[in-house]
This record gives C-alpha cells, structure tokens and sequence, in this order.
C-alpha cells in the first residue's frame, strides 16, 4: 500500500491509540473501576482463605447484677483463685537469699571498690540456675537496662538484686490492692482504699501511738492526698497501676521503719505526726466545736491573710453543708495550698480563679483578686498606720490606698497595671490576653502567680522580695562578723 494512502487513512481514522489524551472524568473513572476490581479481589481471597473473618470475637462480658448472687460468688471466687495463683508466682524470700548467693559466686572481678559486678555470660548462667522463678529477669533487656559505663561490660550486682526487689514488691503490692478491688476492674473506690489503709495501720509501727478512736480521720488524711492528686476529675475512683507509679504508697509504706528520723516524719504527709497536725489546725479554726468550718472561722487559716473574695470563691465551688466546710473538704484545701507548686494543686486553685468559668484568666479576673488585696491592705493598713484613706469600696480607692502607703514607706507607688504585666510576663501565655492553666503550669510560676492573687501576705512578700533578701544578707554578715 503507498505510504500516502496509509497517511490518508491514519488522519481520517479517530484517535484511539494509547497516547491518546483522557480527560480527567475519564481519568477518574477508570481509577474508580480498577480500584472496585482489586478491592473486591482482596476483600473475596481474604475470606476464602481466613474463615475468622466471617465472626467478630466477643470481647465484652457484662459484670453480673446485684440480684445475680451466685455469678457474683463465682466470679469473686475465680479472681481469688487467680490472685493466688500470681502470689505463688513471686520469689519468697528463701528464694531471693538463695539469688543472692548465685550473684555473689558468680561476680566478676575486678570488683568497683565494694561494689561487686557480673558480665553477660555469668550473668546467663546465674539465670539458669535461679529456677523458673527468675527466668522473667535474666534477659538481655534487664541486662542492658542496667548496664552503664563499666568498661568491662558488666552491671552492679547490688543494683540488679534491687531491680529484682522492686519488681516483686511492686507485684506483691499490686495483688494486695486488688483484693480490695470489689468491682474487679482494676480500680479502688475511695471506700476501698479506707478498708485498705485502714488494715494496713497495725502493720505499721510508726502509727503505734495512734489511738483507736483517731484511726477513721487518719485514714481520711491519708485517702484525701491519694485522690486528690490521683483522681482530678473526681470520678471517685483510681486506677491501681497510678498508686503503684506514684510515690504516696512508698511514702506510706516507709512507716515501716522503727527507726525513721523526725524530719522525714514531719515531711511525710502520712506520719502520725503530719495527720495530727492537720486535724489539730482544723480543730483549733472551729471555734463553735460543731465540726465543721464557716467562712469566718477559715479565714483564719494559715498566716489569716487570705482574701475575702478567695474564701467566698472557696465556698461557692466546693462542697459545703449548709455553708459550711466538712474535714474531707478543709483537706482538699490544705493540699492545694500546701502542694502550690503540683499541677492538682493549681487546678484547683484556678477553678477558684476562673470567676467567669472560661477556661483561663483574663484582665478582668486579675483586677478582680488584685482589688480585693488592695481593699484588704487598706483596712488593715487603717489600723497599724491610723491614715485617713479613701473609700473601701472602690476598685481604684483600694489601688490608691496602696500607692500611699508604699509613700509613707518611701517606696514606689504600686499599680493593677504593673502588677498584671509582672503576671503575664512571669506566665508568658500562648494567647497574650488569657493565661490557661497550661499556661500556668509550663511557667513553673503558678505558685507564685496564685500566691500574689489569694493571699495578702504572699502579695506584700513579692513586691519586697528585693528588701528582703538584701536583709537577710545582711543578717548573714552581721552573723559572720560575730
């Protein structure tokens, strides 16, 4: 055929080759159509070759009912078989000695001053003849966890019995609070840990001296600490794994010692020491002996220079009967003011803050606390300095009266303005308007934020922060001259 006709015939026929242009429907199309294709190929040998699929696995079982009593027995009686299973489990303590003296033979010199070491391949053997017990601590992640910067490879053998120590107190533990665990979801109740705690006072000898009839406030005491740090959403329960990460249970625990010093104890929320303090404060605040506490009678509290409108806050969010406060709830309030610097602990104090319940603090609600300081200051100011001052109840008589008693004292006059920018710059927001209780706690100012906003004499310490360190050094060097 000549060439030409082939030409002829190639323009006149369509375009239907391979280089031919699709449009982007066309495009989509045939996307659409292959994916269907091979979608439904996969979704088809999948189930020809797994039956599995064809069933969803049951993975909810419903706890049985109250009225269902003997489902109740069974199922309290196989995690009590369970438990017990895992108790065994654990190395007793002829088992952990008879580790020990494996680990002491098998040391591999040279020794780190006393400290005596073990290399990898001694280290294997000691696990294979430790007994099945200790398979779960001789694996290379244990090793490697534990090893430094020997320069002969090797781990403190002090260090790895201690490792292996912990680990079966923290499972001892972990199965003694679940007994207590009456739902068996792996919570306790606030009424759990009382009876835990509660049985756990005989087997501590630094609590001796408490008297019976005081054991129902000190567990109160000791409860409060683990669910108001443990349980923020106060949903009135705690996961066990959380008292086992935290240190409140090692804290408790340590009044096992016979021989722990005072000052450890003084420092221990949980001493005998510590619980009567805290119940002997709200003892003494009570003075109409009813048990509980009025606003008056908390106003008193600590150095008594809280603000009115911090304790009127205090009394509209937390629970009260009748306006009044219970022990359970003075509690909360001592942990928060005693443990500023905790997240839990500003949470709480910021709901107090958050007048507007917007989430953060704004201008407003800074200039609300800071007036009431200033009107505070200026009554007691009345007093002490006999100076006529203007009227209590304006915002900018109360910021007035403090500039003229810092002139009486020949200081710079102080203002709502200074203070607040002071505030946003120590806090330094993500919003330059509003300060969130994240913001608060990524600053690790909000202790200090929340003392100049609720607490008179917190206010007056840091705006004479600088006056004050410079006295006491030179208390310091008149103590060095002498």
């Amino acid at each position: 055929m000549d060439w030409k006709e082939i030409l002829r015939r190639r323009i006149a026929t369509p375009n239907t080759g391979p280089n031919k242009k699709k449009s982007e429907q066309e495009l989509k199309d045939e996307e659409m159509d292959l994916f269907t294709k091979y979608y439904s190929e996969w979704k088809g040998g999948r189930k020809n070759t797994n039956e599995f699929y064809k069933t969803i696995p049951r993975f909810y079982y419903r706890l049985p009912a109250e009225d269902e009593v003997l489902l109740q027995k069974l199922r309290e009686e196989s995690r009590a078989v369970f438990l017990q299973r895992k108790s065994r489990e654990l190395l007793d303590n002829e088992e952990l000695q008879n580790l020990w003296f494996l680990l002491d033979k098998h040391q591999t010199p040279p020794m780190i001053g006393e400290e005596a070491m073990i290399n990898y391949e001694n280290f294997l053997k000691v696990g294979e003849k430790a007994g099945p017990k200790c398979k779960q601590f001789f694996t290379a992640k244990v090793f490697a966890k534990l090893l430094h910067t020997d320069s002969y490879g090797r781990i403190s053998i002090m260090q790895f019995f201690n490792y292996v120590m912990r680990k079966v107190w923290l499972h001892q533990t972990r199965i003694g609070l679940s007994l207590y665990d009456v739902a068996g979801q792996g919570y306790l109740r606030e009424s759990d840990l009382e009876n835990y705690i509660l049985e756990l006072i005989p087997t501590l000898p630094q609590l001796d001296g408490l008297e019976k009839s005081f054991y129902s406030f000190y567990v109160c005491t000791a409860v409060r600490k683990f669910f108001f740090f443990l349980d923020p959403l106060r949903t009135g329960k705690i996961k066990i794994q959380d008292i086992l990460a935290c240190s409140f249970l090692d804290d408790l625990l340590e009044l096992r010692d016979e021989e722990l010093s005072k000052e450890s104890q003084e420092t221990n929320w949980f001493s005998a020491p510590s619980a009567l303090r805290v119940y002997g404060q709200y003892l003494n605040l009570d003075k109409d002996h009813n048990g509980m506490l009025s606003k008056e009678e908390l106003s008193r509290y600590g150095t008594a220079t809280m603000t009115n409108v911090f304790l009127d806050r205090v009394f509209q969010e937390c629970l009260t009967y009748d306006g009044e406060m219970d022990y359970k709830t003075y509690l909360d309030f001592v942990l928060a003011l005693e443990n500023r610097k905790e997240p839990a602990a500003l949470q709480y104090i910021f709901k107090l803050l958050d007048i507007e319940n917007k989430g953060y603090l704004n201008v407003f609600s800074l200039n609300y606390f800071f007036r009431v300081v200033s009107e505070n200051n200026m009554m007691s100011s009345e007093v002490e300095f006999d100076c006529i001052l203007p009227d209590k109840h304006s915002a900018a008589a109360g910021v007035n009266a403090i500039q003229e008693l810092m002139k009486i004292h020949g200081q710079d006059p102080v203002s709502f303005q200074d203070v607040k920018d002071e505030i946003f710059d120590m806090v330094k927001p993500k919003d330059p308007l509003k300060i969130s209780l994240q913001d608060l706690i990524n600053s690790n100012q909000g202790d200090t934020v929340t003392t100049i906003l609720i607490d008179l004499n917190g206010f007056w310490t840091y705006e004479n922060r600088e006056a004050l360190v410079a006295n006491d050094n030179e208390n310091s060097a008149d103590l060095d001259d002498t």
